[in-house]
């Protein structure tokens, strides 16, 4: 009896064992941040530690991941792609100002054209269409999960929600300079005014609520895997204020703020300092139930047979 016993137990833990080798797993998440004025895109560790990525740009001033891993840069120098070993090509040029990068679900890039107020589209195969005109100075753009694209139109002092087949609406107004944008997983999204130095978040349905008042000039907004949020702060008067000239400060979901990194060599002149974080996911199958549940009949009908 006890070596029936015995057995069952290490079949169970080996049972376990593939279980956790399947289920799903998430890796480290490292943030990359476009920094304007040095012309440098910057990596950090989960711990906050930097490295360079790539520099040498004209000017740096959105980030953005394809579902391939590749990173893409707007700069002065146009549309720069990075693969996961950092080689570079130029994804697209010609452009006048761009600004905010974002992918919608099926893999299309989406760029803001600050000086021209458009929102152009490139497929993968970097064919191009205007997707928007008539925007007023945008900037930092996101996308819902329902494929609605928001547009901080710094200029018209809003943010403008644009529908997949291409209608615009003002969202929210009366928000001075907005930049950054991101949603968070419940759908709400976070926009930074660089005037009112606040991050404000909004429900689905356009409901306002400050989220943060103590963030000087921010300008690129991300969110973790685990719900944090990351956003870029320029630093005033050479870092007079304790600002130090630039930090990326994270908050908790509950708005309790640290400072995951300082010393970024960015001023409120800048304007630009872009941030986005690498994959969250292993591309593994999900544990479902009905692999616990295959399990648990081969160690019913083994322990049958073994009766």
């Amino acid at each position: 009896m006890k070596a029936n016993v015995y057995a069952i137990n290490r079949f169970f833990a080996l049972a376990i064992c593939a279980v956790l080798l399947i289920a799903p797993r998430v890796r480290a998440q490292n943030l990359f941040e476009a920094n304007d004025g040095s012309g440098i895109v910057y990596q950090y560790t989960p711990g906050g530690v930097q490295s360079t990525f790539a520099s040498g740009l004209g000017e740096a001033h959105d980030v953005a991941f394809n579902s391939a891993g590749n990173l893409f840069v707007s700069s002065a120098d146009g549309i720069l792609e990075y693969t996961p070993g950092d080689v570079q090509t130029i994804f697209a040029s010609g452009l006048e100002s761009l600004d905010g990068l974002a992918f919608n679900s099926t893999g299309n890039l989406f760029v803001a054209d600050h000086q021209t107020g458009a929102i152009y589209e490139y497929t993968p195969g970097e064919v191009r269409s205007t997707f928007a005109t008539g925007l007023a100075g945008p900037d930092q753009i996101a996308f819902n999960s329902a494929g609605d694209l928001f547009v901080a139109d710094q200029t018209g002092s809003s943010i403008t929600e644009i529908t997949p087949a291409g209608t615009k609406s003002v969202f929210a107004s009366g928000i001075s300079t907005p930049y950054g944008l991101a949603f968070n997983s419940a759908g709400d999204l976070f926009a930074g005014s660089e005037d009112n130095s606040a991050i404000y978040e909004y429900t689905p349905g356009g409901t306002r609520s400050t989220f943060a008042t103590v963030v000087s000039h921010p300008f690129g907004l991300a969110f973790d895997g685990a719900g944090n949020l990351f956003v870029v702060s320029a630093g005033i008067n050479n870092g007079i204020n304790g600002l130090n000239n630039g930090n990326i400060f994270e908050y908790t979901p509950a708005g309790v703020r640290s400072t995951f990194f300082s010393g970024l060599g960015i001023s409120e002149g800048d304007e630009n300092a872009g941030l986005a974080f690498q994959g969250v996911s292993l591309p593994v199958p999900e544990p479902p139930t009905g692999v616990l549940a295959g399990l648990a009949g081969a160690t019913l009908l083994w322990w049958r047979r073994r009766s």
